[in-house]
């Protein structure tokens, strides 16, 4: 057997060992899709089905790509290209493009906001930012789901806010004579420009063919009209890609994302291998439970169950009613506090909600109970301030001999900085980056022996370059769209309410459905114990949220009594927007 396959399960090892395509793999949550991509390639190229530099793997972000590119160089592969769609596609244009227009590129534009303001100035608009990020939202959809401007405006006849149908038409077209002007493309259009190229110019597409042989794409999920169209002209008459995901997490529908490019592979390709990977090596088995009722019945959902009993206690996942929104914040951070006197790592503990709105009030009781907490989705680690000081004096430093040791030095440059032997207070700036600088320490004490100054910080700029983020020593709070790929030992989920999760715009079945996988996202995100809430809310007018109800008593253990009827009482489809018997909605 190849090294590679060794530490794979059967459904895995049949995953990585079917080198040749068209392969589909329906991977639920934490059943181990990274590891069965990664040691696919590799037994690809350890066996001389594949050459590295003829392998593209594909995913949806830069942080992803980063963590297979280095999961591959684990495995001892180097070469493979592994890149987000816009980095291929932007590679390729910059590639070819010289030779094709006789001339440079054009530059990408820095902020879609701020020249849509300009173009919104030049047609007598005087917008608010909140309405230019819409209409920069609608032109993401309008071109990754690939309609022009004229057919937008049919499909989408409400407008966007307080402008009409007709003025967002007009908005966008400004936008693009003004984009066409100044010789810029946005990040969609990187993606139209390189299909446009492929499609037009029979030289550069049978290069980029030459060169890439073996295609996998990871979320596939997730796939929009406009990155399925460019894949096909990767790909040509080909058969040779793995496709990977799970349709029970697509929540990105509304950006464009079309998950029946999954649930219809073996269609398409109707001699396709299909594996399924049901087993969960993140979830405790009743975590699990809650996963599988709340998917119960939609379209691709797979049903999981626990690789193993494992060990320590696991408490049946409970469902907490509060009154209102303060006491909810409140009663999660005690909770928090609780976990922490126990002795669990508060980087393994993580509150997920629907809306950012949600994470004022979590922050102050935290802080409250002198818990720090860090909201996901804002600046990367290493753009912060903090951060990028420390990696300069790091770097001066290590051009002098060292007076000490390797992990005292690094100690004497963070001191310098303001680094503390106790922490801050929880809450503020202060506290963010006594975090920062102290995640830079860890990654010292637990760097191999004999590390210089040197190689520490060249492994810095590298985990830098590839999005290989140190945990801080927080809890993590995260919406659930961010959450998506993440996971923690302990996940608090709140906002369990109608009007919060689902959101109140939700209201139609497909709107509501995805709703249904944020949900999904929230509850798998959590490996040992996961804890559900709700509140009525300041004027007491909330209502739980119908997934509750599905999910049911079995699996939720209910706190508060006022929680215990929502157990009990099953809405209709009408309410659920679960189908009938009939597959249609009353």
């Amino acid at each position: 057997m190849s090294a590679p396959l060794d530490s794979l399960d059967e459904q895995q090892r049949e995953a990585a060992t079917a080198l040749r395509g068209p392969v589909c793999v329906l991977a639920g949550a934490g059943a181990g899709k990274t590891r069965v991509i990664t040691h696919r390639i590799a037994h690809g190229v350890d066996t001389g089905a594949y050459s590295p530099g003829r392998v593209m793997a594909v995913t949806f972000t830069t942080k992803a790509a980063g963590q297979m590119r280095g999961r591959l160089r684990a495995l001892g592969v180097e070469g493979v290209a592994a890149r987000t769609f816009h980095a291929a596609a932007l590679a390729q244009l910059n590639f070819f493009w010289p030779t094709v227009a006789r001339d440079s590129a054009p530059a990408i534009v820095d902020n879609k906001v701020r020249l849509l303001a300009h173009a919104a100035d030049g047609i007598g608009l005087d917008l608010d930012t909140p309405t230019l990020r819409d209409v920069a939202a609608s032109i993401e959809w309008r071109k990754v789901t690939m309609r022009s401007i004229e057919t937008y405006a049919a499909d989408r006849p409400g407008g966007v806010g307080r402008l009409g149908a007709d003025r967002v038409a007009d908005l966008q077209r400004a936008y693009e004579k003004l984009k066409d002007e100044r010789r810029q493309l946005d990040f969609e259009d990187v993606l139209l420009a390189c299909a446009g190229m492929l499609e037009a110019e029979p030289r550069v597409v049978q290069a980029v063919r030459e060169q890439y042989r073996h295609f996998t794409v990871d979320e596939f999920q997730d796939v929009s009209p406009l990155q399925h169209r460019l894949l096909e002209l990767w790909l040509g008459d080909r058969r040779d890609l793995c496709v990977v995901g799970d349709a029970s997490q697509t929540v990105y529908s509304f950006a464009g994302a079309d998950p029946s490019y999954l649930l219809d592979f073996d269609k398409r390709y109707p001699d396709a291998r299909v594996v399924r990977l049901q087993t969960s090596y993140r979830c405790a088995p009743e975590i699990l439970e809650v996963a599988n009722e709340l998917m119960r019945g939609r379209p691709g959902a797979l049903r999981l169950s626990a690789a193993g009993a494992g060990g320590g206690e696991r408490p049946v996942p409970q469902v907490t009613a509060y009154p209102d929104d303060a006491a909810e914040a409140r009663g999660v951070a005690g909770a928090i506090a609780a976990q922490l006197r126990a002795g669990a790592d508060p980087r393994t503990i993580a509150v997920l909600y629907r809306a950012h709105m949600q994470s004022a009030e979590l922050l102050g009781a935290l802080a409250a109970e002198g818990i720090p907490a860090t909201v996901l989705g804002g600046r990367r680690f290493f753009d912060l301030p903090e951060v990028r000081q420390a990696v300069l004096a790091l770097r001066g430093a290590s051009v002098a001999p060292m007076s000490s040791g390797f992990v005292d030095s690094v100690r004497d440059v963070l001191r310098s900085l303001g680094l503390t032997e106790e922490p801050p207070p929880a809450g503020g700036a202060v506290r963010d980056a006594w975090e920062a600088r102290r995640a830079l320490l860890r990654l010292a004490e637990e760097a191999p022996a004999h590390t210089t100054l040197r190689v520490f910080t060249d492994q810095l700029i590298a985990r830098a370059k590839d999005q290989h983020e140190p945990a801080m020593r927080t809890v993590t709070l995260s919406t659930l769209h961010a959450a998506k790929g993440l996971e923690w030992e302990h996940v608090h989920l709140v906002g369990l309410a109608e009007g919060l999760l689902p959101i109140s715009y939700a209201g139609t079945f497909d709107e509501v459905d995805e709703e249904r996988r944020l949900a999904y996202v929230g509850v798998t995100r959590a490996a040992r114990t996961l804890s559900v809430s709700w509140s009525r809310g300041s004027r007491g007018d909330r209502s739980p949220s119908r997934f509750l109800a599905e999910i049911g008593t079995r699996t939720l253990h209910a706190v508060d009594a006022r929680a215990t009827s929502v157990a009990r009482s099953r809405p209709s489809a009408a309410a659920t927007g679960r189908p009938t018997r009939s597959g249609r909605v009353r």
